[in-house]
């Protein structure tokens, strides 16, 4: 059955240099702060202790993820303007060879040959440049590198996700810490699992459990490493 145009079907790959972003920035600020967390409280039952541990793995983590964001991102951004550089420069200098190039791309893909040369001449007089990008590059506009959006969605989402433990060491009753932000930890990694993978479109209990078992992983050894401090000290 055909749609018409404007159908209203839903793609999710659109939300891949956001969605990755977030769901990283908020994981990574719930492990690791509630593994920190974890493993103060381990060690030593204040309050105080534990707060400071998670404001400071808050700041420095959601420093971390912006830059380490920006880099990694602007580095495939380079990467992608080099290319682009380069195909342009070859569609000026040998036109004719390039063409030739797209059409055999289209024939790979089960054009025959007369269709897939007069789909290539038509896309390069179109744009050219966008044709090669897309077709021979891989590069799409819905998921080209955006490294300022990917480093303040992974900050935001940090933070957020950070912020989740340390309200549970505000409020737990002081004997209860531990046992409060271990659960409720697990019970954040586990709605943050199902939230991405319906934002991305798939099956909720892999994602889910993906998620939650390495943050549990991360807690359960952090905690055996505070409790050996502890104990030593």
């Amino acid at each position: 059955m055909r749609h018409p145009i404007g159908h209203g079907e839903r793609h999710f790959s659109v939300r891949t240099g956001w969605l990755r972003a977030a769901v990283l920035g908020a994981n990574d600020g719930i492990v690791s702060t509630a593994s920190l967390i974890v493993g103060v409280a381990s060690a030593s039952s204040g309050r105080s202790a534990a707060l400071v541990a998670g404001v400071a793995g808050l700041v420095a983590g959601a420093l971390s993820m912006a830059a380490g964001e920006y880099v990694s991102v602007s580095s495939q951004a380079d990467t992608e303007r080099a290319d682009l550089a380069k195909e342009s420069a070859e569609l000026r200098t040998s036109p004719l060879a390039e063409r030739e190039e797209l059409a055999a791309i289209y024939r790979r893909r089960g054009l025959d040959a007369a269709l897939a040369q007069k789909v290539a001449d038509e896309l390069m007089a179109h744009n050219a440049l966008e044709a090669h990008a897309r077709d021979e590059l891989g590069i799409i506009d819905a998921m080209t590198a955006r490294p300022v959006q990917a480093s303040l969605t992974s900050a935001a989402s940090f933070s957020a996700g950070a912020g989740l433990p340390l309200l549970v060491v505000a409020i737990a009753p002081l004997g209860y810490i531990l046992p409060s932000v271990t659960l409720a930890s697990l019970l954040y990694l586990a709605v943050l699992g199902a939230i991405g993978a319906y934002a991305g479109g798939a099956k909720l209990l892999r994602p889910t459990l993906r998620v939650t078992f390495w943050g549990a992983l991360a807690m359960l050894v952090t905690a055996g490493i505070g409790r050996l401090i502890g104990v030593s000290i």
